[in-house]
């Protein structure tokens, strides 16, 4: 099997997976700043809590939607991208140059 060859399946859930991940970041990076970062999370410079004092913003509720759709499409390709169990391959059968029988390899 092509190891570039992929599904219908595994071209949609890859597809939706990079589309995810990148209105992730647009979605970070247009969010705006809410205090003195990881210092405000311990008491330094603002006195914000630490999840902020607005957690019910718009941008913050779509963040995690689209978290949530990308541990979904995570787990999804993690099913989709296993390779399926083949036979296991048959020993190559010896050709003996003196016109005798062909015989199989000892495992």
């Amino acid at each position: 099997m092509d190891m570039l060859a992929v599904g219908w399946g595994q071209a949609i859930i890859t597809f939706l997976f990079v589309i995810t991940c990148i209105l992730l970041i647009l979605v970070v990076l247009l969010q705006k700043g809410r205090g003195g970062g990881l210092a405000g999370a311990f008491g330094g410079a603002g006195g914000y809590s630490a999840f902020g004092a607005k957690t019910g913003d718009v941008f913050t509720w779509i963040t995690v939607g689209l978290t949530g759709m990308f541990v979904l499409m995570a787990v999804l390709g993690n099913y989709a991208f296993v390779p399926s169990p083949t036979e296991s391959p048959k020993p190559p059968v010896v050709q003996p140059e003196n016109g005798a029988q062909p015989t199989q390899p000892a495992a």
